[in-house]
């Protein structure tokens, strides 16, 4: 038996590689589907079928904004937005360890400098590097020390 995890309930909704596309998509502000379609490569269906698993599970809100015919856009929930941190951080791990050559995508942060994402513990701010942190609670059971 797999043991319980929230990285795997989170793949379930976001692993598939169209779906994170899109997400990048509706969070740079592309709205509509044909933007999406166009900035992700994905075929017209493929994108369909994620765009309305993501609006089913909350991530994604669509909005009519034409009656005739029906046209609708999508728009990030709050779910969606608090993505954005782990985009950045998937980004960067991309450049770095799989992307030859300059990144192609730099993003400015509002100090004016370019971001660099990096996870730190909420208490006292430090970064969380491998080795600094332990599992307490390990697919639902307390871990042994």
């Amino acid at each position: 038996m797999a043991r319980p995890c929230s990285i795997a309930n989170a793949l379930e909704v976001i692993g598939e590689r169209w779906t994170l596309l899109a997400l990048r998509e509706v969070l740079l502000g592309c709205r509509r589907f044909d933007q999406i379609v166009q900035h992700t490569g994905a075929s017209r269906d493929i994108l369909a079928t994620r765009l309305r698993k993501l609006v089913d599970v909350g991530l994604l809100e669509r909005r009519q904004y034409e009656q005739h015919p029906p046209r609708y856009e999508y728009h990030p929930t709050d779910a969606a937005k608090s993505l954005h941190t782990v985009l950045l951080t998937l980004m960067q791990w991309g450049d770095t360890h799989v992307t030859k050559g300059p990144p192609p995508t730099v993003w400015e942060h509002s100090c004016g400098e370019v971001l660099h994402a990096k996870v730190v513990c909420e208490h006292c701010n430090e970064p969380v590097e491998l080795g600094d942190s332990r599992a307490v609670r390990l697919g639902g059971q307390p871990v042994e020390r």
